[in-house]
């Protein structure tokens, strides 16, 4: 079957968009966010041991402990804690017959009362003794990205995948690896040009073009994309237009990738060809949900075209609510977005490197007239704790006047210290707790391993500071690790150590993983088990994919990242891969966050 879009279609579409600004947006409830399950998860963590671990949910009751209990080779359930558990919600089992399979679970306990058992992981016979967990793909092309939501509403992620095969393909499977679907991107997805990618194509350089989420918060997660002429959906029809360049937003049913409605992306720049996009979540009046799109295209004098636009799926209907053109406006732009709640009213911005959009698509700040130009990495998180709200830390990519990186006010663009010596292209930047002698975060590209509270060099020789690429929680310890190159590693301030010799936790090409673009994982998020990080790769053969999640204890008891609007917002977003940042201080000796402001979708 094909479908055929017509102008009188377009027309009424047009009608349903808002195009301007509008009022600022109104925080009416607290933000509908997944409902997730306790997200089980056992690995062999040694000859004899199995680590088990499991969520606290974000509006889990003060006080709510936890009994663990294991199924032999099928057999009945037997407890395994002596007392409820209060603390870290992980386990090590020394008990366990490893040469039989062997199924987990966790009953939560409240007020002295377990409540219904939580779902079963079960760990086969003769495990391997890996941090990992497998799930099987079918046999395809190479992967750029993985992209997690509950596609079937178990309270569990599910995985969407991509192929960069040609055409490109987008592929769905349940998180145990059973497939659910494909979309074909069709002939326009040929064109696989990192900086002018063809109307329909995924993934390359920072664009990404596809974004997953329960939108309209029903407990099951779609697929937001760009589409254009061509693409095949998962039950088989066919969108058609007769002009390639031709763009429209759609959303795709998670259990089927059938077309469940789509907006057309603004005819602006057409004349300039394509636009190629990055998508991502905010919740731009607090409470629901939108689908928002960076796109940019070139025109002939070399210069982009820059348009924001922000989408509302309830369910039924795809509405535009915004779009914002960057025209003549210095409002600097790089390789990532980050939807946040820059000023603590409830209400997601959009942030860029160099400037920051209101929830109602109008420009709440640039840093332009600072001095700020295009740069390829930024942070926003809670970096230093003495300090109200937010801040971020940028590099920058040639800067005239020498700047390579700066640290600033997110609330209100306000610089608090700069560093120069260039210009030089600073292709990356972090920013993580990873000195516990030092209150707050550290920053660091390749001038040194900055106190960013203190604007203050932790390590006086610049040449031993980490590489700056990415961090992970895995340790368990509050100080972040981080992720380079393939390598999940420890920078030691007591025996710091240049890039490239750091202490190594796990080297990720032992368990037959390989990198992909840019070096590294196709996903980083809290998937499943504690507050700890996976990081997800593939095999060299694309049919498996390969999740790393720790096999340390933690003491440390906090409620799943991805019930922490910040960091789950972060997930949604590809561009460069970045770092998610929660919306409070993690890191040594943090306090207790916040119960988050948020609802579960039915």
């Amino acid at each position: 079957m094909r479908m055929r879009i017509t102008t009188t279609a377009l027309a009424v579409c047009a009608t349903l968009t808002v195009a301007a600004a509008s009022p600022a947006p109104v925080v009416k409830a607290a933000r509908v966010m997944e409902n997730l399950g306790r997200g089980v998860v056992a690995v062999r963590a040694g000859s004899t041991q199995v680590l088990v671990s499991w969520r606290l949910l974000g509006l889990d009751p003060e006080g709510i402990g936890f009994n663990v209990y294991r199924s032999t080779a099928g057999g009945a359930y037997v407890k395994l804690n002596s007392g409820v558990l209060t603390g870290g919600t992980n386990y090590t089992d020394s008990t366990a017959d490893l040469t039989r399979s062997n199924s987990y679970r966790v009953t939560p306990v409240v007020g002295g009362q377990e409540q219904a058992p939580s779902g079963a992981f079960t760990l086969s016979a003769g495990h391997a003794v890996e941090p990992v967990v497998r799930v099987p793909l079918r046999p395809g092309g190479a992967v750029k990205f993985v992209w997690a939501g509950d596609l079937d509403g178990d309270g569990e992620y599910d995985y969407v995948v991509d192929r960069q095969t040609s055409p490109q393909k987008l592929e769905a499977y349940s998180g145990d690896g059973d497939f659910l679907w494909e979309v074909d991107l069709g002939p326009n997805s040929l064109n696989q040009d990192n900086i002018e990618p063809g109307s329909s194509a995924i993934d390359l350089g920072h664009w990404d073009g596809v974004t997953v989420y329960d939108f309209d918060s029903d407990g099951r997660a779609e697929v937001a994309l760009r589409i254009a002429d061509g693409v095949r959906f998962g039950d088989g029809t066919t969108w058609t237009h007769e002009n390639d360049a031709r763009q429209f937003m759609a959303v795709l049913d998670g259990r089927t990738g059938a077309l469940r409605n789509w907006s057309a992306v603004p005819t602006t720049y057409l004349a300039d060809g394509p636009m190629a996009a990055r998508l991502g979540v905010a919740y731009l009046n607090g409470s629901t949900p939108s689908l928002v799109a960076f796109m940019k295209n070139r025109r002939n004098d070399g210069a982009f075209n820059l348009m924001m636009g922000a989408w509302r799926f309830d369910g039924d209907s795809l509405d535009r609510r915004w779009t914002w053109e960057r025209g003549g406006q210095d409002a600097p732009d790089g390789h990532n977005t980050r939807a946040v709640d820059v000023d603590g009213d409830g209400a997601d911005e959009v942030a860029e490197i160099g400037f920051v959009l209101g929830g109602n698509g109008s420009l709440r700040y640039s840093m332009g007239p600072k001095g700020i130009v295009h740069g390829d990495r930024f942070h926003i998180a809670d970096m230093d704790p003495g300090r109200p709200g937010l801040e971020g830390y940028g590099v920058q990519q040639d800067n005239p006047s020498g700047l390579l990186e700066y640290y600033y006010d997110a609330a209100t663009g306000n610089v608090i210290w700069r560093h120069g010596g260039g210009p030089a292209d600073v292709g990356r930047g972090m920013a993580g707790d990873v000195d516990p002698r030092f209150p707050g975060m550290e920053v660091w590209s390749f001038s040194g391993l900055y106190n960013a509270a203190a604007n203050r060099l932790t390590e006086p020789d610049t040449s031993l500071r980490p590489w700056p690429q990415l961090g992970l929680w895995w340790d368990g310890d509050l100080t972040m690790e981080l992720l380079n190159d393939g390598k999940i590693e420890k920078w030691d301030p007591a025996r710091p150590t240049p890039s490239g010799s750091l202490p190594r936790l796990v080297s990720t090409w032992n368990h037959g993983a390989v990198r992909a673009a840019q070096g590294g994982p196709t996903l980083v998020g809290d998937l499943f088990g504690d507050w700890r990080e996976e990081a997800v790769y593939t095999n060299a053969s694309y049919d498996e994919l390969i999740v790393f999640t720790t096999n340390q204890p933690t003491p440390h008891r906090l409620y799943t990242l991805a019930h922490n609007p910040a960091y789950r917002n972060a997930m949604t977003f590809k561009g460069y891969m970045q770092s998610h940042h929660v919306d409070y201080f993690l890191g040594a000796g943090m306090a207790a966050p916040p119960r988050p402001d948020i609802t579960y979708a039915p």
